[in-house]
């Protein structure tokens, strides 16, 4: 790339001066640098979401692109600050579970995850409360001037991550949960198109009583108000309501389970 990209990901929300003070620290630097906001409205210390939405946006980057993750409910505790390299991707920040997804999905290559401890790369003053500023996003900042990843700290062989349930499928059913809700209510699960077999005749959330939903290929393929399944875009069974709002209509949560059956078993 003529100018290192470095995408920035956080909680810090829009009217903090958080993120203009991160970018302010890599442009110092870095003053070639693009820097691009993926997001910085990743709910206050919700991992699990931060992590989904890594792995769904880092993969389309173009290799080479450097990013900066940084919630971190942990900051300042003896929690390990992280540079790792996956499918050609450089990203940075905190030991915590925040890259999993992507880690579970590499393709090309077993990921790369060193332990950032080298302070030569940092700002010389550390914040116990802003290691975004004060160690991603200069490290960051290095990493487009061509530092070697090597000198930013050793290899690190048992990094943080979430726990993870795997979707099961049979020719009978499927049994996944909630991995992500997005801002429109859709409720995305961790079930693979690829892995169901057939379209599912009852939909069950959690304990609650058994769905009749329609099938559908995109939301306006039903009338408003109806709750559909379809596959998402990034190729997960879905649950939506058609010009609603699924997870406020069925009063469901992230880690939720769900269970596709078919015609042929009971529910």
């Amino acid at each position: 790339m003529i100018r290192p990209l470095i995408t920035l990901t956080t909680d810090f929300g829009l009217s903090a001066p958080y993120v203009a003070v991160m970018k302010g620290v890599i442009y110092a630097l870095c003053p070639s640098a693009e820097v691009v906001d993926l997001t910085h409205t990743i709910r206050p210390q919700n991992i699990q979401q931060a992590a989904y939405f890594l792995a769904t946006a880092v993969p389309y980057f173009p290799a080479g692109t450097i990013h900066v993750c940084v919630v971190d409910p942990g900051v300042g505790t003896a929690r390990a600050a992280l540079y790792t390299q996956v499918d050609g991707q450089h990203l940075v920040g905190p030991d915590n579970g925040l890259f999993t997804l992507l880690w579970r999905q590499a393709q090309k290559q077993p990921p790369v995850v060193r332990r950032l401890t080298n302070d030569r790369f940092w700002r010389p003053t550390i914040s116990a409360t802003f290691h975004g500023r004060d160690i991603f996003a200069p490290v960051a900042a290095h990493l487009a001037l061509g530092v070697s990843p090597a000198e930013l700290g050793p290899p690190h062989t048992q990094p943080v991550h979430l726990a993870y349930t795997p979707p099961v499928c049979t020719d009978q059913y499927c049994h996944g949960e909630i991995q992500s809700i997005d801002d429109f209510g859709n409720l995305i699960t961790n079930i693979p198109a690829a892995q169901v077999p057939q379209l599912p005749s009852l939909v069950t959330i959690g304990t609650r009583s058994p769905l009749h939903l329609p099938w559908v290929r995109t939301y306006g393929d039903a009338p408003p108000g109806t709750l559909v399944s379809l596959f998402s875009s990034d190729g997960f069974f879905e649950i939506a309501q058609v010009q609603g709002n699924a997870a406020r209509h069925l009063q469901v949560d992230v880690g939720e389970t769900v269970r596709l059956t078919w015609r042929s078993t009971t529910p």
